[in-house]
């Protein structure tokens, strides 16, 4: 029993405890806010789920901690094969939800599984293990067709098997951010915008009418101007916010969201329910608690000497941060309405574990600090 307790003196001394409080207290707000919009159907189930996927993340954060993640990266050829094997587990047994087949949903498990959320952090590992290796040649053609080409294979695969556009530019996202920290000369990226430039007359015309005027109504007010059709959702959610005001209307008495009134409203647009029971205080304590969370991440990545670590650290931060922000620019009417939930805050079990997954990389990280370079020469001896 005394070794028990040294292990884990020697734990939470260690490991990452502020990342790991910051992580629980945004999850423990999210079950309060989802508590209250679902609270029109019974929200047993959902707190029950929620509260069952917080236990598994700190049990996942533990574990993560722990291991060396370097030997998970060293594996990376298996991690692709495995991401393209479950993305496309999709085709098969997806279950559509929302316009989107990016669930799979078995009986055995109380909640379903996002394969593309838990492969996003493979897929972080996969690039930051290439760029690292190819540290000294990252700007030549071939590692840059490399890492572009793992890119385009997952986040291609996850819109043809299952149409989820927001996670697909979550991916885009990531890779831009990682390629750009890493080192890749800027006129690849110019190149990029080039490519795609000339590229989106053809994409433009491949896009379903619904998908063309999910991002045309941003500009166009002729376009559903009673908010009937493509306009809804979009409607809806500025609805809601100005409903909360400062303050908000109170937990359990939002007039929107008590009345089911708002689509979506514990999952993709949770930020709205925020907004209407907590009002734009309760939004800014949001965005402060997550902006906490990738502020101790980079922190975490600065201090670590090893490329690679640091590379994943910008990873898993930039994923945060995009996610975060493409969510919050939907609920504000700024961004196309895509199916993407607000990390840590949003109704989803697989999304939570995989949240506390990719801290507990970062926690790991921070439990192994790389040794001091300077150790690393021996001074001569003087005659």
């Amino acid at each position: 029993m005394r070794e028990i307790f040294r292990a884990i003196r020697e734990f939470v001394r260690k490991a990452d405890m502020v990342l790991l409080a910051l992580c629980v207290t945004a999850t423990v707000f999210g079950i309060v806010v989802i508590s209250s919009a679902t609270n029109y159907i019974g929200n047993a189930r959902y707190i029950r789920t929620q509260t069952l996927a917080l236990i598994l993340g700190i049990i996942v954060y533990v574990l993560l901690t722990l291991i060396d993640v370097d030997i998970i990266a060293e594996r990376r050829e298996l991690l692709l094969i495995f991401s393209v094997l479950f993305i496309g587990m999709l085709k098969i047994w997806g279950s559509e939800r929302g316009g989107n087949k990016s669930w799979l949903d078995f009986p055995f498990l109380p909640f379903n599984i996002q394969p593309a959320e838990i492969c996003k952090i493979f897929y972080i590992l996969i690039l930051a293990k290439v760029i690292s290796v190819e540290e000294n040649k990252i700007s030549s053609p071939l590692t840059v067709m490399k890492l572009a080409g793992i890119t385009m294979l997952l986040a291609g695969e996850i819109i043809l098997v299952s149409d989820d556009l927001g996670v697909a530019l979550c991916y885009v996202f990531i890779f831009i951010i990682m390629a750009y920290v890493g080192g890749v000369n800027f006129m690849w990226f110019l190149a990029g915008l080039g490519a795609v430039a000339v590229a989106s007359p053809f994409l433009w015309s491949r896009m379903r009418d619904d998908q063309r005027n999910r991002i045309l109504v941003i500009f166009d007010q002729t376009i559903d101007p009673k908010a009937q059709g493509v306009r809804y959702q979009m409607n809806r959610s500025i609805r809601a916010l100005q409903n909360g005001g400062i303050t908000g209307q109170g937990l359990y008495h939002g007039s929107m969201i008590q009345s089911n009134s708002l689509p979506e409203q514990h999952n993709d647009l949770i930020f709205s329910s925020i907004g209407e029971e907590l009002g734009l205080l309760g939004c800014l304590a949001v965005l402060i608690l997550l902006t906490a969370i990738i502020i101790r991440i980079i922190h975490v990545g600065i201090r670590s000497g090893n490329n690679m670590n640091r590379l994943i650290c910008v990873g898993i931060a930039g994923m945060l941060a995009s996610q975060t922000i493409i969510n919050v620019g939907v609920c504000l009417g700024i961004f196309p309405v895509v199916g993407l939930t607000l990390p840590f805050f949003s109704y989803g079990g697989s999304s939570i574990v995989t949240m506390f997954l990719a801290m507990g990389i970062v926690s790991g990280i921070h439990m192994r600090p790389a040794p001091d370079i300077s150790a690393m020469y021996i001074r001569p001896k003087l005659n």
